[in-house]
């Protein structure tokens, strides 16, 4: 049996879940329009613990969600889990935040899930996911055209999910394409993934694992 506790701070949903093998068995989230991370992380993974009777003595691992996402939010909970495996000396796990949002939408045969995750102006992060959650196109950080995914109009179905759907469904007209913009990153779908990886031991070095960014950061100057 393995416990697992996986954080999911990419975006503005803060979400701590704790698993049991591959399932989970407690979930603590909450989606806030501002960034509140750096107070309710901590706050939830403690709630969370004293929930499911556990202790963090318990824990045989901790799972983060790597990125792509918010600059800060990904600084915050990577930071969160590298502390804890430290501490407690138990593996970190790493979950491609857009493998884990794409585990929300159940699919079979001709179709295919695209998590977008909004960026910048007409930017998205994306990646495309087949029925088995296999990655059937890598991800990228693309500005979004009419011609964005047309080698996917094919599908019988295509499911663009997350905060950069509503962009997406301005521009894209393909007939087969369905567009969901309130589907967030949770820790819930991560523990299928952070399970698979513990048995497989595909663990992070604590020292030197850093957030999958995809791009640099770019702070924003105050307005005249």
């Amino acid at each position: 049996m393995a416990l697992i506790l996986n954080l999911e701070t990419a975006t503005t949903n803060c979400s701590v879940s704790i698993s049991e093998n591959e399932k989970t068995i407690l979930l603590k989230e909450n989606n806030a329009v501002e960034y509140s991370h750096s107070e309710q992380l901590h706050v939830f993974i403690k709630e969370t613990l004293e929930e499911a009777s556990l202790s963090f003595s318990n824990l045989d691992a901790v799972a983060v969600s790597k990125g792509p996402g918010s600059y800060t939010g990904l600084r915050i909970g990577v930071s969160a889990a590298k502390g804890l495996c430290f501490s407690l000396d138990i593996p970190l796990i790493s979950i491609p935040t857009l493998q884990s949002m794409a585990r929300k939408i159940k699919i079979e045969g001709n179709e295919v899930v695209i998590p977008v995750l909004d960026a910048r102006r007409m930017e998205v992060y994306s990646a495309v996911y087949d029925e088995t959650n296999k990655e059937v196109r890598e991800t990228r950080a693309e500005i979004i055209d009419a011609s964005s995914f047309e080698e996917f109009s094919t599908y019988e179905k295509v499911h663009v999910v997350g905060s950069g759907a509503a962009k997406c469904s301005e521009i894209l007209q393909y007939a087969n394409f369905t567009f969901d913009a309130s589907l967030m990153p949770s820790a819930k779908e991560m523990a299928f993934i952070s399970y698979q990886k513990y048995q497989q031991k595909q663990f992070e070095d604590v020292a030197y694992f850093e957030p999958y960014y995809l791009k640099d950061f770019v702070l924003q100057g105050k307005k005249n």
